[in-house]
């Protein structure tokens, strides 16, 4: 039913890896294949393409649907449907930043501060200049292959780039001065063919596995036995997304279960001994579908 273009290489693997969590296993004959096929009846084709193309082919309606980062819808200035966000990138859950970057020795403490005939190295041209057009800069901006950042102070003044936690940037000497962009990985559609039902249904479906799956990453689901006497100690050190499952066991006692998220586990379940918990199970999810 639905043409899908996924991206093809930082996002790659990332992507991968989400689908086949989320039982939408992608399948190619090698890792240089740009087909592949999911075997889902919703899916009728696969192809594998830069992200950078990804929106401009969504909105000319080769493909129904697609991954992009909203970076590069907005560079393109694709006008294509959202179905959402799916927090996830190459490395971390972290957006990316699309930012504006000068030498630690730069006196320029934002855009506003660069003059005109500013020298700006960039792989996103267009998203850099209208934002300095609206920063009133007059820029002599100019189009990056990659190791932007190499290209500071002797080639260009500043570099427009992306980020995900800065490390990069500080090694190579530069110093952020504005944020542009925070950028997500997004579910993309062609607008024609999401205002067919049946499409629409199908891609919402897709959508819902695929938060569904990213939802369940860092949570884990506790299960435990506590007695009568230790119930409210031990449900008071509990966090839940609404309320812990609590049943009568025939020994008196209690079963209670709920979801939980993975990071701090390790001080969680030790205090819930203490606090008289027994029996207690660490369960890996798959999904949380709401």
């Amino acid at each position: 039913m639905l043409k899908f273009v996924l991206p093809k290489g930082s996002l790659e693997k990332a992507t991968f890896d989400l689908f086949e969590a989320a039982d939408l296993s992608v399948v190619r004959s090698s890792s240089v294949d740009y087909k592949a096929s999911i075997d889902d009846p919703r899916v009728d084709s696969v192809r594998i393409l830069r992200p950078q193309e990804i929106a401009s082919y969504v909105q000319e309606g080769l493909f129904d649907i697609g991954i992009t980062g909203r970076d590069w819808i907005q560079e393109t200035n694709s006008d294509v449907v959202s179905l959402g966000e799916l927090k996830y990138s190459k490395a971390t859950a972290l957006p990316i930043r699309v930012i504006v970057a000068v030498a630690d020795s730069s006196p320029a403490q934002s855009v506003k501060d660069l003059g005109d005939g500013v020298r700006v190295t960039t792989e996103y041209p267009e998203m850099t200049r209208r934002f300095f057009e609206e920063s009133g800069v007059k820029a002599d901006i100019r189009l990056s292959y990659g190791a932007s950042e190499a290209k500071i102070p002797d080639i260009a003044d500043c570099v427009v780039d992306i980020t995900e936690t800065g490390r990069a940037l500080r090694a190579a000497g530069l110093r952020i001065i504005d944020t542009i962009l925070v950028s997500y990985t997004e579910l993309i559609a062609n607008k024609k063919s999401f205002e067919d039902p049946a499409k629409r249904h199908a891609m919402e479906q897709i959508m819902t596995l695929l938060t569904g799956t990213l939802e369940a990453r860092d949570k884990v689901l506790l299960k435990l036995n506590v007695t009568k006497e230790a119930k409210e100690a031990v449900v008071a050190l509990l966090p839940s997304a609404k309320s812990p499952t609590i049943a009568h066991l025939a020994s008196g006692d209690f079963a209670i279960e709920t979801v939980v998220a993975k990071r701090g586990i390790n001080t969680l379940i030790p205090a819930l001994i203490d606090a008289g918990a027994s029996d207690l199970l660490e369960i890996p999810i798959s999904k949380i579908i709401h």
